[in-house]
């Protein structure tokens, strides 16, 4: 319990972080509906950010190394809170999508900076209580975020300021703290190739999950009010996607470490099939319809990430897996820059619904790859212990990769080739 005390203001950090960044997507949507952007310049807006968000990845532990974690905390989150003062200021496009790669910056840097402070002051006897704490408030943060939208006016520079006074109050906690700061981390090597090598199925299953979970949380709130509902409404629509994914942890991690991973892909993925086709059908039914359809969405998509992650370290030695967090971390990244521009180009074309094809054509190509995939090698007799991976930083492998103990061995029928070095 003092140890937990003792992470009070980090974790404070990270709510008020997440509240502040997780409620700009929706409302930068929601805003550029009612200034009249485009459906392709609004689902660029989310690009800009998981590119922004890749950068800050990257950058931010040669930062740390450079200045500090008070001070790189500082000025990342100064450069978020630049960017969301600057929305109502210059009215366009183009530039709101440069302020959200600040945006983008700030998050990753700063959860860098955190997750390093946590890893320096875990101990091996601590960090299960520690990351599940960790989880659950970003997790609260996460949904509580999506919640606000529904007291924000849209393209209001009172909405946007009252957020960047949460970002502001992000960094009274941590600066404030008297916890001394760690050592400096060291910068994991990026290896995209590690993950690819390691296994090709949790590779691709990382984009897919970024596909539906970009699409959805940032080009999400133009479906939801094409199909009717208002602001607040479109806060509880994007908050069901989180809730059903946060309640989907539990029973899907028992599967994961019950049954063979690849089955729980591919069973996840055909879920995410019907599930699209049912949020699909929701146009013209009742909200309640809707938001529910919008919970088993998450439900289904939602613990993709982090059953792939689990698969692609049952091939990865104990001296891998921080580069592998940080592979796979690489690749989500770039699925999550392709997934709104893309998503929105098609809604441009062929209407809302087109978001919803897209993210079924991407789950039914994981089911057929998967599907090919099991005929290479069976799952592994050893494997790591499922656990959720939240996608904050390319260093959360580091808090994360002791928490991966091996489950019993298992044995199974030997019944696929095993000529393939990968699954």
């Amino acid at each position: 319990m003092r140890t937990l005390i003792s992470f009070a203001a980090l974790f404070l950090s990270v709510f008020l972080l997440q509240l502040s960044t997780g409620g700009l997507g929706p409302l930068d949507a929601l805003s550029g509906l009612m200034l009249d952007f485009s459906t392709e310049q609004i689902g660029l807006l989310g690009s800009a950010h998981f590119l922004g968000f890749f950068i800050g990845c990257w950058w931010a532990p040669r930062l740390i190394g450079s200045i500090g974690h008070s001070r790189a905390f500082a000025a990342l989150t100064a450069a978020g809170t630049i960017g969301l003062l600057l929305h109502m200021l210059v009215v366009d496009p183009y530039a709101w999508a440069a302020m959200r790669i600040a945006s983008g910056l700030c998050v990753a840097g700063c959860y860098t900076v955190i997750e390093a402070w946590l890893q320096a002051k875990v101990t091996n006897e601590t960090r299960g209580r520690s990351m599940g704490a960790y989880r659950v408030v970003d997790m609260t943060g996460s949904l509580a975020a999506q919640l606000i939208i529904g007291v924000l006016t849209p393209a209001s520079y009172v909405s946007y300021n009252m957020l960047a006074i949460l970002c502001c109050a992000a960094l009274l906690p941590l600066t404030l703290t008297r916890v001394q700061q760690p050592e400096t981390p060291q910068a994991p090597r990026l290896r995209p190739m590690l993950a690819i090598a390691c296994s090709p199925l949790g590779a691709a299953a990382v984009v897919v999950a970024a596909l539906s979970s970009a699409s959805f949380r940032m080009v999400g709130p133009i479906y939801a009010r094409e199909v009717g509902l208002n602001a607040g409404q479109i806060g509880w629509f994007l908050a069901s996607f989180v809730l059903g994914g946060a309640l989907a942890q539990f029973p899907v991690g028992w599967l994961a470490d019950k049954y063979d991973r690849r089955w729980v892909l591919i069973g996840l993925s055909a879920m995410a099939i019907v599930s699209s086709a049912v949020t699909m059908a929701t146009p013209g039914m009742s909200s309640t319809s809707i938001l529910i359809a919008a919970g088993f969405f998450g439900l289904t998509t939602f613990p993709i990430y982090s059953v792939a992650a689990a698969h692609a370290h049952d091939f990865a030695t104990d001296d891998q897996r921080v580069e592998l967090s940080a592979a796979l971390m690489f690749f989500f990244a770039l699925g999550a820059i392709a997934a709104p521009y893309a998503t929105s180009v098609l809604i441009d074309l062929f209407g809302p619904p087109a978001m919803f094809v897209l993210i079924a054509a991407g789950h039914l190509i994981l089911v057929i790859f998967g599907l090919s995939r099991m005929r290479r090698r069976p799952s592994p007799a050893r494997r790591t212990r499922y656990i959720y991976a939240p996608r904050t930083s390319f260093t959360i492998g580091r808090l994360l990769g002791r928490s991966r103990r091996p489950l019993p061995p298992t044995r199974r029928p030997d019944t696929a080739r095993s000529d393939d070095p990968a699954d």
